[in-house]
């Protein structure tokens, strides 16, 4: 009997078994013959998917109010962070690796959370629209390749059928052939497995609410991902009618503090701490499960654990990760009951995570 061995490419684990799904990444590429009844598959460590060889990281910073509908490029994205900026809004950085599509956006300037979040990709390609000026010292000293418009503005258009400042879209794929010493893709500290774990609770999904945003990601059995709402309205494609969708949900809940950086009308931008340690929600196969986030340096990845010790498995596919306040927690839809789950229909309110 033939087995394949799925293997990640540029982490730091080999695959758990030749028979399982489960996989994390090892430190060297292993890109070899297997030889024998074994056949080596190199899978990208950002997606759990297959990947021929290691490919550039290209993050960009996107709006996320509603004037950004629809998001242009991002259902290629590889991982998809939201996170909180100043009034109560979000924003969303997406990475992208696997496919490097030539119109994304509208793309928007970055912040300070940024700055520690970039750095578990190395010295990724980093694309946002510009930056106040008190905070470019802290763009300079970080470890991303700067292709922003004040670098690489040839790069960038505009689509004159949206409205300034929500018409502003990047081609990937001329900013990376221009930028130099942009690192490829590589562990950040996810495991991917095709099987869902046990120990899980079963409910639809998750709402999460900022001042003045919300997000909301309901599972669909049929297509066994999770349909993505922003700001109480689907989130749409530019591509396609189907949305955005994710394989794998991770509400990270962080410490967030105010930063000294503030905008013209006296909004403060919060700081999302994303290196330490700290709990998370992940959602996937329309189950949840109640894990540890750990991550204890800057260049280091961000591992998920389980209550018995062993790595949270992600359902290969597109990622998102909310970076959650801790004191504004998640509710999950209904309240979550073991797996399987009851076949009682007595309706349940939300619980809050």
């Amino acid at each position: 009997m033939r087995f394949i061995k799925t293997l990640i490419i540029a982490g730091t684990a080999t695959a758990l078994a030749a028979c399982s799904t489960a996989v994390s990444a090892p430190a060297s590429d292993p890109r070899i013959d297997g030889g024998g009844d074994t056949a080596v598959v190199a899978m990208s460590p950002l997606t759990g998917l297959p990947e021929t060889v290691p490919t550039p990281v290209l993050i960009v910073k996107l709006d996320n109010t509603r004037n950004a509908q629809p998001h242009a490029g991002l259902k290629n994205a590889d991982v998809v962070y939201i996170e909180e900026v100043e009034y109560g809004i979000t924003r969303l950085a997406a990475v992208f690796s696997s496919t490097i599509p030539t119109r994304i956006g509208p793309t928007r300037s970055a912040r300070i959370t940024d700055i520690d979040l970039t750095s578990q990709y190395g010295a990724p390609a980093f694309a946002f629209s510009g930056v106040q000026k008190k905070m470019w010292p802290a763009i300079n000293d970080s470890t991303v390749v700067d292709v922003s418009p004040n670098k690489y503005a040839a790069a960038y258009f505009r689509d004159q059928s949206r409205r300034v400042p929500y018409n502003l879209f990047l081609n990937g794929t001329k900013s990376l052939s221009w930028a130099t010493g942009v690192s490829s893709d590589r562990n950040v500290g996810f495991v991917f497995s095709a099987d869902t774990p046990a120990g899980g609770l079963t409910n639809t999904g998750a709402t999460m609410k900022w001042s003045e945003a919300s997000a909301e990601l309901i599972y669909d059995s049929i297509t066994g991902l999770y349909k993505v709402a922003l700001n109480g309205t689907p989130a749409l494609a530019d591509e396609d009618a189907s949305g955005q969708n994710a394989a794998t949900v991770i509400i990270q809940n962080v410490i967030q503090t105010q930063s000294k950086y503030w905008d013209k009308g006296g909004g403060n931008t919060p700081h999302a701490t994303t290196i330490g340690t700290g709990t998370a929600t992940v959602l996937r196969d329309g189950q949840s499960f109640n894990v540890t986030w750990n991550r204890p340096t800057a260049d280091s990845g961000t591992t998920f654990t389980m209550a018995d010790g062993s790595p949270m498995p992600f359902k290969p596919g597109q990622q998102w990760v909310v970076l959650l306040n801790s004191k504004t927690p998640a509710t999950l839809l209904p309240l979550p009951t073991p797996a399987p789950s009851s076949t009682s229909k007595t309706t349940k309110a939300p619980a809050a995570i």
